[in-house]
């Protein structure tokens, strides 16, 4: 019983949002002061969820690099470079930093911030050449 009353208060909401929508939409259409303070308040809510999405970006990006630090700064500890027995030192230089498939990860997500970078610098500018 009581899913249908969710399901039910969920269609009645679902039909009130569309119903308020529309008729904000013929207002806007009706009045060009409305129509100029909704695209204006959209422009910066816009604006302001690119500023935020930049400094998420940024702090990803950080976070990203301070891991991909610690990593290869853990595999470079892990590399033998003495020989106790012999007592000759001897430098082991690894071919590979990191298994391959950390490797993959870490150009897939590089690739994926560069893209968000991408995006966040034509939302910019698309926010400051509004047409």
């Amino acid at each position: 019983m009581n899913n249908v009353d969710n399901l039910t208060n969920l269609l009645q909401q679902g039909f009130h949002l569309t119903l308020g929508a529309t008729a904000s939409l013929v207002e806007t259409l009706q009045d060009p002061q409305k129509r100029t303070e909704n695209l204006s308040q959209i422009s910066s809510e816009l604006s302001h969820l690119a500023n935020e999405w930049a400094a998420k970006g940024e702090m990803t990006e950080q976070e990203a690099r301070n891991f991909a630090t610690n990593f290869l700064n853990q595999l470079q500890n892990q590399v033998p470079t003495t020989s106790e027995a012999s007592g000759t030192t001897s430098t082991t230089t690894p071919t590979e930093v990191a298994p391959p498939d950390v490797q993959l990860d870490l150009q897939e997500l590089t690739a994926e911030i560069a893209a968000m970078r991408a995006e966040l610098e034509q939302l910019r500018n698309s926010d400051s050449n509004p047409s």
